[in-house]
């Protein structure tokens, strides 16, 4: 077997469908809203890596500091042969769980973005030369086929990601990923979690404005993508907490009264000033809800770790 396979279930044209079907849908609907996997090409994939070192975004130093300090307790309580990781873009943090499961013998990556997944395994098999990897260019949120690897396997899905999903789109997700499961697999899962709405409000609306960049990037996609003509400074960024539904959302909000054209679309969106377009929630969660989510899939929690101020989780949970 190569050490690297790389597969494509994704078809070639299935990205740009997707967008103006979101855009379509999202900018004639009230209220509008964009989906947060548009702000993602190369400009804000990077300006996302910027936000991770920002001091007040503390979401990825948390999970950091409990992989590193949790890893071998999560090989030792799956053993896993194969791991399979989500969303898994650079694979950066995977290295902590890949330098810990000793008797591994497939990773599989599974992203949108086929560059990520050849630049990323290059580099893993550099350090890993027995490692095998098998690649899929796939989106997870839309089912999922797994190649034949040797168990068990160890799914991991790690960034809080899943709080960017809205509760029915998560037991959904979560639903699918049991189906991926056979006796003796696992799911890692990464989740942020409630703690005090500032803390929380300046994760996402940084002093020197790169989230707000990051979140007027989507309108710059737009642009090159469907020759549309939003012009990012007639927008606002806004991150605010939302109490009753324990999630942050992000939001761009019109500064004044303005009509954008997106000539791809044949569409025409009027904004009245001060009228707003939703482009992210995410989720924080505490670990009762996890648990009760895990087990409305068809999921037991075995181990819940935290860093050391409780900010971030990570949770194990075996199929049942």
């Amino acid at each position: 077997m190569s050490p690297f396979l790389l597969t494509r279930t994704l078809p070639e044209d299935a990205t740009d469908a997707a967008l103006r079907a979101d855009v379509l849908q999202g900018l004639t609907r009230t209220p509008k809203v964009l989906p947060p996997k548009w702000f993602y090409d190369s400009r804000g994939s990077e300006l996302f890596e910027e936000i991770t070192r920002l001091p007040e975004y503390y979401p990825t130093r948390a999970e950091r500091e409990i992989l590193l300090a949790r890893a071998p307790e999560i090989a030792a309580a799956t053993g896993a042969r194969t791991l399979v990781e989500l969303g898994s873009g650079s694979s950066e943090k995977t290295r902590h769980l890949l330098d810990a499961l000793t008797g591994l013998h497939s990773y599989v990556p599974v992203d949108v973005s086929e560059s990520a997944l050849t630049g990323a395994a290059e580099s893993l098999l550099a350090e890993h030369p027995g490692l095998h990897v098998h690649a899929l260019i796939a989106d997870f949120t839309q089912g999922l086929a797994l190649p034949g690897t040797p168990g068990p396997r160890l799914v991991a899905f790690l960034g809080g990601t899943i709080g960017n999903l809205l509760p029915a789109e998560r037991a959904s997700f979560l639903a699918s990923v049991r189906g991926l499961l056979a006796p003796g697999d696992a799911l890692l899962l990464g989740t942020d979690l409630v703690k005090d709405e500032s803390v929380l409000v300046r994760a996402y609306d940084d002093a020197a404005g790169v989230t707000a960049a990051f979140n007027k990037n989507v309108l710059l996609v737009i642009n090159r993508e469907l020759g549309a003509d939003f012009d990012p400074r007639d927008f606002d960024h806004v991150a605010l907490w939302d109490a009753e539904h324990e999630w942050i959302e992000m939001r761009l909000r019109a500064r004044r009264n303005l009509t954008a054209k997106v000539p791809e679309l044949d569409l025409v969106v009027h904004f009245a000033a001060g009228e707003e377009v939703r482009t992210e929630v995410s989720a924080k969660f505490r670990q009762d809800r996890v648990r009760t989510e895990l087990a409305d899939a068809g999921m037991e929690l075995t181990h819940w770790w935290t860093d050391e101020e409780g900010r971030f989780a990570l949770s194990l949970a075996t199929a049942v």
